[in-house]
C-alpha cells in the first residue's frame, strides 16, 4: 500500500500586513503643494495687475498677458508639484525587504498621488472664483457678440438720449451751423425716429432701401445740409456703425483663443506637473534610504 505524501512549498512567502500607502505622507505633500499653488497665484496675481493699465496706451496687450499667464500656470504647477512630491516620498513610511524596482515604483506613487490631492484641494477651494471667472468671460464674449450684432445699440429705450445709439444719432443730426439749434420736440422726435431706424437695421443687419431714403430725407431737413452732403454723412456714420461691429467681433474671437490657449496650457502644466510630483517622490524616497542607511539593492 502506497501512502501519498503531501509536499508543501519552501518558497511561500507571506503577505506583509503593511500597507503600502503612506496616507500622511501624501497628505502632507498635498497640503504643501496647495499652500505653494496659493502663494505663487497670488505673487502672479500681482505680477498681472501690475503689467495691466487703464489707458489703452500703457499695459500690455491681451497677447503678452496671455502668453504670461500661461508660462506662469506651468511655473506654479511644475514648482508645487515638485515639492509635494519630494515630500511625500522623503516623509512615506520605510519599506524593508523589497527591491529597489517596487519601492522607485512606490514613491513615483505616492507623489503622483500627493499631485492629485493637492489638485482636487485647490480645486475645491478655489471653485467658486474659477466658475467666476469662467463666467465672466462667457458673459463678455455674449456682450460682444451681441454688441457686434446690433453694432453698438444697446436696449431699445423711450428716452433716446440714453440709449447705445446716441452717438451715432447726434453725429447724423448734427447742424451744419453750430449756432443753429433745433426746436426741442421737434429735435426730440427726429432723433427718436432715427435712433429706431438704426437699432432696426442692426437686428435685421441691414438697412432697407425705404429707411436710408428717409434716413437721408431727416439728416438733410434736420441739419440743413445739401441733398448730397446728407447722403455722404449718413454713409460715413453707417461705415462708423460697421467698424464697430467689425471691432467688437474681433475683440470677442481675441477672447475666445485666449481662454482656449490658457485652458490647454493649463492642462498640459497639470498632467505634467504630475509627472515631476512623481520625479520628485522618487528623488525624496532615495535621499530617505540613503540618510537611514536601508537602500535597497
Amino acid at each position: 500500500m502506497t501512502i501519498p505524501v503531501t509536499t508543501v512549498p519552501t518558497g511561500t512567502t507571506t503577505e506583509s500586513s503593511h500597507s503600502a500607502v503612506s496616507w500622511g505622507a501624501i497628505i502632507a505633500g498635498a497640503v504643501a503643494a496647495s499652500a505653494i499653488t496659493v502663494v505663487l497665484s497670488l505673487v502672479g496675481s500681482g505680477i498681472g495687475l501690475s503689467m495691466a493699465s487703464p489707458f489703452s496706451s500703457g499695459g500690455s496687450s491681451l497677447a503678452t498677458f496671455a502668453v504670461g499667464a500661461a508660462i506662469w500656470l506651468i511655473i506654479v504647477q511644475w514648482a508645487s508639484a515638485g515639492l509635494g512630491g519630494y515630500i511625500a516620498g522623503r516623509l512615506r513610511t520605510k519599506w524593508t525587504g523589497i527591491n529597489r524596482d517596487e519601492v522607485f515604483f512606490r514613491d513615483t506613487a505616492h507623489g503622483i498621488l500627493a499631485w492629485a490631492l493637492a489638485t482636487l484641494i485647490v480645486a475645491s477651494a478655489l471653485g467658486s472664483a474659477v466658475s467666476s471667472t469662467v463666467g465672466a468671460g462667457v458673459q463678455a464674449t455674449a456682450t460682444l457678440t451681441a454688441g457686434a450684432a446690433t453694432a453698438g445699440a444697446a436696449a431699445a429705450s423711450s428716452d433716446a438720449g440714453s440709449n447705445g445709439t446716441s452717438y451715432f444719432v447726434d453725429s447724423l443730426l448734427r447742424p451744419a451751423n453750430p449756432g443753429t439749434s433745433p426746436a426741442g420736440s421737434a429735435a426730440d422726435d427726429t432723433a427718436g425716429q432715427v435712433s429706431r431706424i438704426l437699432l432696426t437695421s442692426a437686428t435685421n443687419g441691414e438697412m432697407s432701401a425705404g429707411d436710408r431714403a428717409y434716413l437721408d430725407q431727416l439728416v438733410a431737413s434736420r441739419t440743413g445740409l445739401s441733398e448730397a452732403d446728407a447722403k455722404a454723412r449718413v454713409d460715413a456714420v453707417l461705415k462708423s456703425i460697421d467698424d464697430a461691429k467689425v471691432a467688437a467681433v474681433n475683440a470677442a474671437e481675441t477672447a475666445r483663443k485666449t481662454s482656449a490657449t490658457i485652458a490647454l496650457f493649463g492642462a498640459l502644466s497639470l498632467l505634467i506637473g504630475g509627472f515631476v510630483a512623481g520625479v520628485g517622490a522618487a528623488i525624496g524616497g532615495r535621499q530617505r534610504d540613503e540618510v537611514d542607511g536601508t537602500l535597497p539593492a
